[in-house]
């Protein structure tokens, strides 16, 4: 179930949003509603992901210098 949300933007964003909806073939408010889920996904997943390596870096949970070694030497190889 949606609900209905008013919120400014300015002239030029609105211009383009009405370009990419007419290309889309669909609604400004669809493309505007897909924009915000995206920017909510994308965010609410970096957030997560921010808190869980504060956490495992407050227990101490940090790489060895053995596996930081092995990562560089796996790349490095990958790149030459």
């Amino acid at each position: 179930m949606s609900e209905v949300m008013t919120i400014r933007v300015d002239r030029k964003t609105k211009a383009r949003l009405e370009k990419l909806a007419k290309a889309m073939e669909r609604t400004k408010s669809y493309v505007a509603a897909e924009a915000i889920r995206a920017y909510v996904d994308l965010n609410e997943w970096q957030i997560g992901e921010i808190k869980t390596a504060l956490k495992e870096a407050d227990a101490g949970d940090f790489a060895t210098e053995e596996e930081v070694q092995a990562v560089m030497r796996k790349w490095g190889r990958r790149a030459g």
